[in-house]
């Protein structure tokens, strides 16, 4: 089986010196390797073709036979890398919370150790017959979430 430690580093030689990022490789036992990149203005196919060519060139299908998909990190998907909060940020995400508690807002700001979401929530004020819609403004460590996805409008 081929190691997706090898997969990586090919990659990561590839991406040096571009504006790419890694997201994700796996190989499963099938030898069928899945490759993820993005860049914050989006992925051009002509650069996938580039890659899955470059890694291609450098695996030896005669040793062992392998399938290759090299993409974008899906639209739609869970973020996976810090670099994909920090590309999405001013951007309106999906939360899901360890608790269960899915939360809309705007990414406010991403870093290393987490990120800061701006959403609305009811609360009951004091002195307010009904809950009022409040602007809150909440940081998350990376582990505090399920999964960070964008909000996709039509």
């Amino acid at each position: 089986m081929i190691d997706s430690k090898k997969i990586k580093a090919l990659v990561d030689q590839w991406l040096d010196g571009k504006d790419y990022f890694f997201v994700d490789a796996t190989v499963d036992k099938d030898n069928k390797i899945v490759v993820e990149i993005d860049h914050k203005d989006g992925v051009w196919i002509e650069d996938c073709c580039d890659l899955s060519r470059f890694i291609e060139s450098n695996l030896d299908r005669e040793a062992e036979d392998f399938e290759l998909e090299v993409g974008s990190a899906g639209i739609g998907q869970p973020f996976k890398v810090v670099e994909q909060y920090v590309c999405n940020v001013g951007r309106e995400v999906e939360v899901m919370t360890l608790e269960g508690k899915k939360l809309t807002g705007t990414l406010q700001a991403a870093d290393s150790d987490g990120f800061t979401l701006k959403y609305v929530e009811k609360q009951r004020l004091e002195g307010k017959k009904r809950p009022v819609a409040v602007d809150v403004e909440r940081q998350f460590s990376y582990p505090e979430a399920k999964w960070v996805k964008v909000v996709i409008k039509f």
